[in-house]
């Protein structure tokens, strides 16, 4: 089973106290789930009033701790529109890295998704495009670059358990039947993080975990860290029988 570990997200320390949010903590915490099961991390780069950047200087700053402290390691950031004024500015930001990740998350329910993708590959980052509903589909299936995906990250938005992994169903039938072949990957957050990961692994599908999306372990006490988070979800898709 495919891993990914989400450390962080836009979540902070208030909400749980062992958030990683400075470069120091993102790279010692990469370090942490990659030793207990995570294939690849994904990360959001803080400001020090605890926000969310792309900022080139400060994702820099957080590349360079990461591949200090965790050689090898394959780590992905965001490209969400939450984190500068608008697409354009996005654009600009993700042309003007320096210092790139191994891969970049592209949401499709978002203004200039397409464009944004498009950049992602020209300046040799790996894609990964993520849907929210399944209004947003159409936009992923029209997208030039639906063939480069490494992975497609179905995230249903829904609050209900029940409701999310219906709709993560919905959005895999649909892209299956456009003929896409790539690995999926469903995640929730909050009350649907371990219902949707469970149906990830029941559909075959990879999966992710951290704190971005849950501060809570499979049967409702909180999580230490980051690490065990992922150590629940490795133990959890070892008992979780193989897709015929």
């Amino acid at each position: 089973m495919f891993l990914k570990a989400a450390v962080n997200g836009g979540r902070t320390r208030a909400e749980h106290p062992a958030v990683p949010v400075t470069a120091r903590q993102i790279a010692a915490d990469t370090r942490a789930v990659l030793a207990v099961g995570a294939d690849v991390v994904h990360l959001h780069v803080r400001t020090p009033d605890g926000g969310q950047t792309i900022a080139p200087d400060a994702l820099a700053e957080v590349l360079r701790a990461v591949r200090s402290t965790a050689p090898g390691a394959i780590v992905g950031t965001t490209t969400g529109l939450w984190t500068c004024s608008g697409p354009e500015e996005r654009y600009g930001l993700v042309e003007s890295w320096e210092l790139l990740p191994d891969f970049a998350s592209v949401a499709f329910s978002e203004i200039g998704a397409a464009e944004t993708a498009e950049l992602v590959l020209a300046r040799g980052m790996t894609l990964e495009s993520a849907v929210w509903s399944v209004d947003d589909v159409p936009a992923l299936l029209a997208s030039p670059t639906l063939a480069d995906n490494v992975r497609i990250l179905i995230e249903p938005m829904d609050e209900d358990p029940g409701t999310a992994v219906a709709h993560a169903r919905e959005m895999a039938a649909m892209i299956r039947a456009a003929g896409v072949v790539c690995p999926l990957l469903y995640h929730g957050e909050a009350d649907s993080t371990w219902p949707v990961l469970r149906a990830s692994l029941a559909d075959g599908h990879q999966a992710r975990i951290g704190f971005e999306d849950g501060t809570l372990l499979p049967d409702g006490t909180t999580a230490r860290d980051n690490a065990e988070l992922v150590a629940a979800a490795r133990a959890l898709a070892d008992r979780t029988p193989p897709v015929a």
